[in-house]
């Protein structure tokens, strides 16, 4: 399994981004000049580096869970060297386009990673080993299956490293270090008692230091307040090259003595077939229906799996199998919903509930909320999801693992219409479905479709972690800038693809966009948003209704005219919520107060957390003139332009500044 860019001239392989600026350096700095090399964060990824004004610039490249490409913000495309080469032609946010490779000078082969040595062989193992292949049927799965098996044995890969010990206490690490030399650097890795926890004993002044790694909700492992990565081997990799908090980088692995022979370390815990709760010795001979493989079961801790690091479905759509585009239908089948006897909130037209609705796809095991294969239901925590003209949406359950007839699930939000609704509240509803039955985009909360049974079910993706507004509000020292930048920039990808699909969505704000994680958020409530015919630029509603005075724009109060650029100054508004850390916009203003200021031309001052060029974007998404203002094409792309800023700045940031006192291990 070469890598996919290893045939490209300007790939470096595994080098450093020092080593791939020297390399630029040599080479002249012109403008456009670039190369590639892997990235040490993200597994599959990349790097661009390219010059431009004398200037480098290091725009990482992420494999999609699709199997393709992309810079994030931009397009996909299937390979490294279509990316490239459509950089070349069209600089699509990057500060040129790439215009001369650097090769690779004569003689001189990519770096092989650390990695890349051991992954064919771990491949072969864990394929043969799941599932007793052999010969030509053997070969065939690993060709199939490979990208989705490489993403989990990466994740055991640490335990082939000579540096990494299974079983040690802090005391027997320290011992470890001190015997033989005690040279600055020397280094292990060891688990910690708590669950997916690791520490990393480091010497250095004949001082022992033990830092702690955790793993985020997301299963990133990194050093508390450092850079996180996929896996635990890249993360020693990445700290071997630069300290980043540590006292000092990683130079020398303190050997594991007891490992077995062959690569200096035991071999790792290749992933067996995992087993149901109700029927553990009962295999499951088949990939997950998202075509992952299972999740491995860790032989040390059998009593609770650790989650995969990869975040494996989070971005991807429902319908990203073609077996479930097929005939794909708004209404859905009764007996396909498992809805909770827990009403989750209630609004004007009913309530809302938390479920899960099975796919179409026969597969693997599938996660259930709040109840298990028997049909008993747990103890049921709660945690709001956010609040709109349904009301409040409150996640209820515990998460249990469990296989129901084998098919994929997914968790959902089920808005439930009252028995006794008026039939205009109904079209209402259905209207809405319509809209959002024809979206599908990993920024905007994703409609699965619509159940009439005991009642009219709308069914929708879930988003746990609640709106963006509530997330943000009081935790200005928690969550910095790059985040919310961050986040900001998924909502201008989400509304860059309402305005390409010709949609309005006509109720921006904060608390319509509903968060996945704490670095993944999706548009949500389409109850106002209407869809544009091919020639049209505007819609006029026929009456004015309840709406949300304060995100709207002058010619929707004024005209009731509502289009993308209408959608634009909303979303100005949206981005003060989120560096104000959601503070309600025009403070104690009524509706006529605000149509007054504004008219008045004036408009909401600069937050005091806000970075001069988002004030900037937010007063030009405020320009009175609804065709004078960007289009969301602009905008997404300026919010790209200064999210990459920070990304490029954090990236370049010296290390070893985080503090001198290590986190206890």
């Amino acid at each position: 399994m070469p890598d996919p860019a290893a045939h490209l001239p300007f790939f470096y392989g595994s080098i450093s981004r020092a080593e791939a600026e020297e390399h630029l350096k040599l080479a002249g700095m012109a403008d456009g000049l670039f190369l590639l090399r892997q990235c040490l964060r993200s597994l599959g990824g990349y790097v661009l580096s390219l010059v431009h004004n004398v200037r480098f610039h290091h725009f990482p490249i992420e494999r999609q869970l699709n199997g393709t490409y992309a810079i994030a913000g931009g397009k996909a495309h299937c390979g490294p060297a279509e990316l490239c080469e459509f950089y070349s032609r069209d600089p699509d946010g990057l500060p040129c386009n790439l215009r001369k490779p650097c090769n690779r000078p004569s003689g001189l082969e990519p770096q092989p990673g650390v990695f890349d040595s051991l992954r064919d062989a771990m491949v072969r193992d864990y394929v043969r080993q799941t599932w007793k292949l052999e010969g030509d049927a053997l070969e065939q799965a690993i060709i199939s299956q490979a990208p989705q098996v490489e993403k989990l044995i990466a994740t055991t890969a640490h335990e082939r490293m000579p540096w990494y010990h299974n079983s040690l206490s802090r005391e027997e690490a320290e011992r470890k270090l001190y015997a033989g030399s005690q040279t600055d650097g020397k280094f292990l890795l060891r688990p910690r008692k708590e669950q997916g926890t690791y520490a990393l004993s480091l010497i250095y002044g004949k001082t022992v230091y033990h830092y702690l790694i955790s793993q985020d909700k997301a299963g990133k492992y990194c050093i508390p307040e450092g850079t996180k990565f996929d896996t635990l081997w890249q993360l020693v990799e990445y700290l071997k090259l630069k300290a980043d908090g540590l006292i000092y980088c990683l130079k020398e692995a303190c050997p594991n003595t007891n490992a077995s022979a062959g690569a200096g370390a035991a071999a790792p815990t290749l992933p067996a077939h995992p087993s149901t709760f109700s029927h553990p010795q009962k295999r499951i001979d088949t990939l997950n229906s998202d075509g992952y493989t299972p999740e491995p079961a860790r032989l040390a801790s059998p009593e609770k799996p650790r989650p995969m690091p990869m975040d494996t479905s989070v971005y991807e759509s429902p319908y990203s199998d073609p077996e479930e585009l097929k005939d794909k239908k708004l209404f859905l089948k009764r007996e396909n919903l498992l809805v909770a006897d827990i009403e989750l909130g209630c609004g004007n037209f009913g309530s809302v509930r938390q479920g899960v609705y099975r796919m179409r796809k026969y597969g693997g095991p599938a996660a259930v909320w709040g109840t298990t294969v028997g049909g008993r239901g747990g103890d049921w925590p709660h945690q709001a999801l956010g609040v709109g003209a349904w009301g409040p949406c409150r996640l209820t359950g515990d998460l249990c693992m469990g296989v129901h007839r084998g098919r994929k699930q997914i968790d959902v939000a089920i808005k439930v219409l009252k028995q006794s609704t008026e039939k205009a509240d109904k079209d209402e509803m259905m209207r809405e479905a319509q809209i959002m039955h024809q979206l599908d985009n990993p920024y905007i909360v994703r409609l699965i479709g619509v159940c009439q049974a005991e009642a009219l079910m709308l069914v929708m993706e879930m988003a746990s972690g609640g709106p963006l507004h509530k997330f943000l509000l009081g935790k200005k020292e928690e969550i910095p800038v790059s985040n919310v930048a961050e986040l900001l920039h998924q909502v201008s990808m989400g509304m860059k693809y309402l305005e390409e699909k010709n949609f309005v969505h006509r109720d921006l704000a904060a608390r319509n966009v509903l968060l996945v994680n704490r670095h993944y958020a999706k548009i949500s409530d389409f109850g106002l948003s209407k869809a544009l015919g091919a020639d049209d630029s505007y819609y006029t509603a026929r009456s004015a209704g309840k709406w949300p005075l304060k995100w709207y724009a002058p010619e929707c109060i004024n005209f009731r005219k509502f289009s993308s650029r209408s959608d634009v100054w909303s979303y100005g508004v949206t981005m003060w919520e989120a560096f104000s850390y959601g503070q309600k916009p025009y403070k104690k203003m009524k509706g006529p107060e605000v149509m007054a200021f504004i008219e008045q031309g004036k408009r909401m001052e600069c937050p005091p957390e806000c970075p001069p060029e988002m004030y900037t974007l937010m007063s030009d998404c405020w320009t009175y003139k609804w065709e004078d203002r960007p289009d969301f094409v602009t905008v997404e792309q300026r919010m790209r332009t200064y999210y990459y800023s920070l990304a490029t700045k954090a990236e370049g940031a010296p290390g070893g500044e985080k503090g001198a006192e290590a986190p206890s291990a």
